[in-house]
């Protein structure tokens, strides 16, 4: 059994998968980033470097820091270059037969003490822990997004998860600096549990004409005293994601209050994703954004 952890190893070189080998490594993790192929791993790489630089330059970060974080993180495209890490987070796109099939192509080159974890934000820790050989060993390490920013971490037991790999877990969450929460295993943890319905009701009540993109997000962020508001929200996060954790809800709890709202259906099928794909609630093209209904 692993005690003391020493390489991390990410799969997935997107925005969570970036952040969560930044806080590894700056917690003094070697840390290897996985993808598809070595150039998608480094490209991850690369937008994970220049988004410290940026940090130094604004006066969040000291140059040694930054140097040092970077110096300890290595890519890969291949899982065999995961071999001698201790501790594996997936942190692929939140669709389970995607998930399934890395965790199956995983299992054979890690060490037999090795652990697993999955970054899900929705999905069952038990039934993934099913497609791997070692059950006993795997969990939920659910990080919230921007993970440098984000302070919590929610630990997710599957039904076969070991008493010590949960304290491995928590020791590993403590050492980046992060509190740890502690969620049963039922369909989209706690955060998302109560963040995504308030957002899907958000769209629901722009479905409905009840009120516009920017009276929305204008009412939450002043009238609730949110930071962002839940339009603007579900454009960060991704409205795919939202979608895909909408159906896990819908789907696991059987309650027609987590129906997803067809607006969001119709959003992700025009590919209007939010942020990343420039378009969502929020049209994202020009200098300033600007919202699409």
């Amino acid at each position: 059994m692993i005690e003391q952890l020493q390489t991390i190893g990410v799969i997935g070189a997107g925005q969570m998968g970036g952040g969560i080998a930044q806080v590894s490594a700056a917690a003094g993790y070697d840390v290897v980033i996985a993808d598809i192929s070595e150039e998608a791993a480094q490209a991850g790489l690369d937008k994970l470097k220049a988004q410290t630089q940026k940090a130094v330059d604004a006066g969040r970060m000291q140059a040694d820091d930054r140097d040092a974080i970077v110096g300890r993180i290595s890519v890969t495209g291949t899982m065999d270059g995961l071999s001698g890490c201790d501790l594996v987070i997936e942190a692929a796109s939140e669709n389970e037969a995607v998930k399934r099939k890395i965790f199956v192509d995983l299992c054979p080159v890690l060490k037999p003490e090795a652990l697993i974890a999955s970054n899900t934000s929705s999905i069952s820790i038990t039934r993934l822990a099913a497609a791997t050989d070692r059950p006993e060993r795997f969990m939920g390490i659910h990080f919230m997004n921007p993970v440098p920013r984000m302070k919590l971490v929610e630990l997710v037991r599957g039904i076969a998860t070991a008493d010590e790999v949960f304290d491995v877990a928590r020791a590993y969450v403590d050492k980046l600096g992060k509190t740890s929460t502690v969620s049963e295993d039922f369909p989209a943890f706690i955060v998302n549990r109560i963040l995504l319905p308030m957002i899907n009701e958000a769209i629901y009540t722009l479905y409905e004409g009840v009120g516009s993109v920017e009276a929305i997000d204008t009412a939450m962020k002043l009238g609730a005293n949110h930071p962002m508001g839940p339009l603007e929200l579900a454009d960060f996060i991704g409205l795919d994601t939202c979608l895909a954790i909408m159906q896990v809800l819908h789907d696991g709890l059987a309650d027609s209050k987590y129906r997803p709202c067809p607006l969001l259906v119709k959003y992700v099928e025009a590919g209007w994703l939010g942020r990343k794909s420039g378009r969502g609630f929020y049209d994202y093209r020009g200098e300033t954004p600007v919202p699409t209904r």
